[in-house]
Parts: C-alpha cells; structure tokens; sequence
C-alpha cells in the first residue's frame, strides 16, 4: 500500500500541469454535459459540494503547512491538497461560466463571462498560488459569491436588489466563519496577513457590487430560450403560438439580424421565452429600440412589461406588438426590472407594397 502511494505521489509530481489541465478540460465537458437546469437539487448540491471540498481544502493546506512536523503521514499527502483545491475551482467557474453564458446577451454581460473564463483558464496556470492564503480566500470569496447570486434568488423564489444585497452579506457571514476557522488553526498568520486579507475580500466585494448595479453581471436565475421578430402571431387553443415569418435563404444569420419586410400599416411582432425557476414569478420588459442613424445612438421607442412564471422547461412564452414600425435597424431587448439584459433581438425593417410569403411556425 505505501509503495502505491509513493508511486502515485511520484506520478502526480511528475505529470502534474498535464493532470490539472486534463482535469480542467474534462470538468468544464461534464458540466456542459450534465448541468442542465439552475434550479434543480442536484445542480446546486454539486456546486455546493465543490465549495465545501474547497474549504476544507484550504484549511487542509495550512493546517499541513503551519501545525503538523514535516515527517508525519499526513504531510506527505498535503502535496494533493492544491490539487484538490484547484480541481473544485476550475469545477466551480466552468459551472458559473455554463449557468451565467445562458443568461444575458453576450454584448451586454461579454466584460463579466471574460472575468469568468479568465478565472477558468487561469486556474491551470494558478497551481504555484494555491499554497498563498491571501490568493486562497481570494479566490474562495469570489466563487463563494458568484454561487449565492443566483442560489439565493432560487431558494428564496424571488429577484430584487435586496435579494442580491442579502447575497452579499451571507457571503461576507461566511467567509468571516472560514476566516475564523483559519484563525483557531493558523492565529499568528491570519493576524499577519488581516490587512491583506481584508483588502482583498473588501475588494472583490465592491467590484462585484459595481458589476451588478452597471448592469453587467447576466441576470441569473432567468435565461433566455427563444426570441424571434415576426409579421404576425396568434395564440393556439391549449396554449402556445402560431408565429408567421418570412423564408429566409440565409437561416443561419436570422439569430442576429432578422430582415422584415413590412407592409403598409402591418404591425411588427416580438416572441420571446424565458426560464425562470419554478415559483419564481417576475416582470420582465420588452424594450424596442430603432438606431437613429444621425446620432449613432439607439433610442428607446417602447418599454413593454408583463409577467413571467417560472417552472417550463422550454421557457415562459409571451410576445409584445408595435404599430407605425418605420424602416431602419430594430432591436428588443428582453430586460428585467432593473433593466439587466436577458437577451435581444436584432432586425432590419423594410418598407414594401405588399406582405411577401409566410410561413408558420408553431411555438
């Protein structure tokens, strides 16, 4: 057994960055393959647990560092402990990196997915920095954060500015506890590095506030599904949609520009679907825009509100309509209430005599 492990600890030595990138890789699949819904037990007990490794893991490093005689049994596995650390991390932001990429569009919450995939990618390259308390709880505090953003809006059914606020100080609650345990093990280096520890959490605390109140971090738990701008919709009997479209040869490019070709006095429509946990009831906007080529700027024509419940699979369906639709660039934006983007949609409206062909689709 202990030639084994000898083996095994000679062998991760030696092929370590190969094993944590192999890891990383493989946990970033996984997640893709297997987190499907923010909402579910399973989800949010995995992510849980991947904090929990963690921490313990933190604690494991200093304790193996700073308390116990370098020839006992249990330093000779502390060299995993980094490993262990890492791998929850790099599990971690690939999860955040999932979840957080399907909510938003990507224009609007591109700054904070590049701060989350850095974090990521990073984490292969971090290996040397896992063994620093200070970069320990660094990184800790701001998984522990991005976590609680969408997991307190899922258990407490609600979305708010005090519900993000409430986010906020159970993650300060929190990393005072681990703080404090680290205290009990490591007393005269958390007393060494307490100004840098606090500046650092301090830091991550208000940056991440300045992203959410700019609107810049996506507006998890909600997540778009479908949006498409149409020359007509119609309610189906038992529920969904009859959307009517033009055919359009390049199908591929519809997702960013859709052209329609309008009619005199024809209205333009916009479906959307967007998910939302179950029991998760919210107001969600329609914001349309034209781009108003003199200025360069897209100004706001109509700000469209209606609720959404949460629970569908496929997303909350709904859809606004506008009249006097004049040609030029078109976007909607589906906002929450705070105006965080769940998505958008792109068009270009074209002035014709008549309403060219459509098809329909159901929805």
């Amino acid at each position: 057994m202990t030639s084994f492990f000898e083996s095994a600890r000679s062998f991760y030595i030696q092929y370590e960055r190969y094993l944590s990138a192999g890891a990383l890789l493989t946990g970033f699949i996984v997640d893709n393959l297997t987190l499907k819904r923010i909402d579910f037990l399973f989800e949010n007990a995995v992510m849980f647990s991947y904090l929990l490794i963690a921490g313990g893991g933190i604690l494991l490093i200093q304790y193996g560092q700073k308390v116990l005689p370098p020839r006992q049994r249990f330093q000779k596995i502390s060299v995993f402990f980094p490993l262990l650390v890492q791998f929850s991390f790099g599990a971690l932001f690939s999860a955040y990196f999932v979840f957080y990429s399907r909510s938003g569009s990507l224009t609007g919450t591109l700054f904070f997915l590049a701060i989350l995939l850095t974090l990521l990618i990073g984490n292969e390259f971090f290996r040397t920095q896992y063994k620093k308390l200070v970069f320990q709880i660094s990184i800790f505090f701001a998984a522990l954060f991005s976590f609680l953003i969408f997991f307190i809006p899922v258990f407490m059914d609600a979305m708010s500015m005090a519900v993000f606020l409430l986010s906020g100080a159970v993650s300060i609650l929190l990393i005072t506890l681990l703080v404090y345990g680290l205290f009990k093990i490591i007393p005269a280096r958390v007393i060494e590095e307490k100004e840098a520890l606090f500046k650092s959490i301090g830091g991550i605390f208000i940056f991440i506030n300045v992203l959410y109140f700019a609107n810049i971090i996506p507006p998890v738990p909600l997540s778009l599904k479908d949006i498409g701008a149409y020359h007509k919709i119609e309610k189906k009997e038992g529920g969904g949609y009859f959307v009517y479209k033009e055919k359009s040869s390049l199908k591929i490019f519809e997702v960013w520009n859709t052209t329609i070709h309008r009619a005199p006095d024809e209205r333009i429509y916009v479906y959307s679907s967007v998910f939302a946990p179950t029991d998760l009831n919210v107001d969600i906007f329609h914001r349309w825009q034209y781009f108003n080529e003199a200025d360069g700027k897209w100004i706001t024509a109509n700000n469209i509100p209606f609720p959404i419940t949460g629970g569908r699979e496929e997303g909350y369906r709904g859809y606004s309509l506008k009249e006097n639709v004049f040609p030029g660039k078109w976007r909607v934006d589906v906002t929450t209430t705070r105006g965080q983007i769940i998505g958008r949609i792109n068009f270009t409206v074209i002035s014709t005599e008549q309403t060219p062909i459509l098809f329909v689709e159901e929805k």
